[in-house]
């Protein structure tokens, strides 16, 4: 057993549990491991359930498509390891540990939950994102390419006084975006926290080095991608090392809050089920 691709004894992957045939190359990515079952029971056949640690996942058939539902857990720090595994599974040995010759494309999609710095976005309304700016550390560690909109990104968090923020752009894949769109989904640009309390703007007993967070990003503009619409906490690590691998990403958002007036949903399960419905319904029709 070698320290860089870790294996079972049964020659899985080492924290997701996978072989390469129990996933397929359409994946849905949840947080919430206990969510991986509510979307499976709209699949029309299921090969296998494996679940290890937080990470579950359910293969089996939507129509003609072969698709994975597997929850990563809260954060980037999880999704490095998911993104990693899922490509690691397709593209390479995991006996000796090298780069297959042919590489596979997979399509990743989130299903996930987040909350509107807009006052104009709806509580429960369906967001796709289009550019995710995250705020975590993971991409220091990976080399990537950088969007020539950047320096204009850097110079809209300082003119917003974030300049003491980390911050990293990425983008979700076109293609995708153009299937979502214009289906009851929103379009919006998404900030990834590396937390849920003090990296969100919220108060604890101990105080925030960034006061007024919040309004501060409901502020932050740019010309050339427009304004920040929500925050969450996995898709920029999506975006990031699922364009650097070669493959096709898409977050989707059920927006459950609005931190400008301070509410919440009072009924996140039914807009989470019309997210899923809604995004499973568009993913049988994708273009093989």
């Amino acid at each position: 057993m070698k320290a860089n691709w870790i294996t079972n004894q049964d020659g899985s992957i080492y924290h997701l549990h996978l072989l390469p045939e129990q996933i397929a190359p359409l994946i849905i990515t949840v947080g919430d491991p206990s969510r991986v079952a509510l979307i499976s029971n709209l699949l029309d056949t299921i090969e296998c359930k494996i679940s290890s640690r937080e990470f579950v996942c359910h293969t089996g058939r939507l129509g003609t498509k072969r698709i994975s539902i597997l929850s990563t857990g809260i954060g980037t720090d999880n999704i490095d390891i998911v993104l990693n595994e899922i490509d690691a599974l397709f593209n390479v040995d995991l006996i000796s540990g090298k780069p297959k010759e042919n590489i596979t494309s997979c399509t990743i999609i989130r299903l996930g939950t987040s909350g509107a710095i807009q006052e104009d976005i709806p509580m429960n309304s369906l967001l796709i994102t289009e550019w995710s700016i995250g705020t975590d550390a993971l991409m220091n560690y990976y080399q990537h390419e950088e969007y020539p909109v950047l320096e204009e990104v850097r110079t809209a968090f300082k003119t917003a006084g974030l300049e003491s923020l980390n911050f990293h752009l990425s983008c979700c894949d076109a293609a995708l975006l153009d299937h979502f769109k214009g289906n009851d989904f929103l379009v919006g640009n998404t900030l990834t926290a590396p937390g849920f309390y003090g990296p969100q703007g919220r108060t604890t007993r101990i105080k925030n080095s960034v006061p007024d967070l919040i309004h501060k990003l409901q502020n932050v503009h740019f010309k050339s991608i427009g304004r920040l619409t929500n925050m969450e906490m996995e898709t920029s690590g999506i975006y990031h090392l699922g364009k650097a691998l070669g493959h096709k990403c898409l977050s989707v958002n059920a927006i459950l809050a609005n931190r400008i007036n301070n509410s919440f949903s009072e009924h996140p399960e039914k807009i989470i089920m019309r997210m899923i419905e809604k995004s499973m319904s568009l993913m049988e029709n994708l273009p093989q």
